[in-house]
């Protein structure tokens, strides 16, 4: 396997000079080198954001609207606002040189790896008013076979209402930040109720999201998932799952969808940037229809080379 290709974004915000005028917008460091100071809000706070692009065979299908997602994450966070420029530059430069480290380590002669490009923004050290950025890429965790057998869900509470964006913005619902204890002691819990997988609900009985991916729901001929409108993650895949369930002349929309909804569907996915589409085999102890063809068709959709 190669070895990963970190990315340090000198310029990571507008505004924001490159430290003493001479160092470039961004450069590549040595990931296996100490980069980050202990004191980095990003590390002792959680205090930053991040996006994961997929990119296949070299190209990178939904940067743009990672990009976008990345910006208003940061603004909901009232972090600098990133320099969407030189993010792009900087993302294009690890994607270039991450396929150039498989490429030499002969890995690219069965299919082109998969690579998985995290952006990261944080706050930087308390009081220096500098945030910190970096880009990594590296070879994505081979998710064919969870695409292939799906996963068991449960639903969990997350103890909150479906408006708790508008009456309770501090609490950064739908921001994609750094602080993901909740998400991983949800994926715990699912793991001790003998699932792999958690789809969120409202106090209020709202369907939401899953910790790391979007959820997408299927009733008859109907497709579905809930709207940012609940405080959630707007999904970046879970777009481009609809621009093909459009395209196949499908009813897809992102609706205020009950708890009761996602009881009906016939049909439910997991959607995200590396993952894909992950169909969802059981629901709270429910076995669900696993509809393969269009699994592998919509995973064909996100996966193809497309310009960003």
């Amino acid at each position: 396997m190669s070895a990963p290709v970190l990315i340090l974004v000198n310029k990571p915000a507008v505004g924001i000079d490159v430290p003493a005028g001479t160092q470039p917008e961004f450069e590549r460091r040595d990931p296996g080198e100490p980069q980050l100071s202990v004191l980095d809000l990003g590390t002792t706070r959680g205090d930053g954001v991040f996006e994961t692009v997929m990119v296949s065979e070299g190209r990178a299908p939904a940067l743009a609207a990672h990009l976008d997602r990345f910006r208003a994450s940061a603004l909901l966070l009232d972090l600098p606002e990133p320099d969407r420029e030189v993010w792009g530059r900087a993302v294009e430069a690890a994607i270039a040189a991450a396929v150039a480290e498989a490429e030499a380590a002969a890995e690219a002669a069965a299919e082109p790896a998969v690579l998985a490009v995290k952006l990261v923004l944080t706050r930087g050290i308390e009081g220096s008013g500098r945030p910190t950025g970096w880009v990594l890429a590296q070879p994505a965790r081979d998710f064919t076979a969870m695409r292939r057998e799906g996963v068991r869900v449960v639903t969990l509470d997350r103890g909150y209402r479906h408006d708790v964006a508008s009456t309770s913005p501090w609490l950064l619902q739908g921001a994609k930040t750094l602080s993901y204890a909740i998400n991983t002691a949800a994926i715990r819990e699912a793991l001790r109720r003998g699932a792999d997988e958690v789809v969120f609900t409202s106090s209020d009985g709202f369907v939401l999201e899953a910790p790391t991916a979007s959820v997408l729901l299927r009733e008859g001929g109907r497709f579905s998932t809930p709207s940012a409108e609940v405080g959630i993650l707007p999904g970046t895949t879970q777009r481009r799952a609809f621009e093909f369930l459009r395209s196949r002349g499908h009813d897809a929309d992102a609706l205020r969808l009950r708890a009761s909804d996602l009881q009906r569907a016939d049909a439910v996915w997991l959607v995200s940037a590396v993952r894909q589409a992950v169909p969802v085999t059981e629901l709270d102890g429910r076995a669900l229809e696993v509809d393969l063809a269009l699994t592998d068709d919509l995973n064909a959709y996100l996966s193809a080379r497309q310009a960003s």
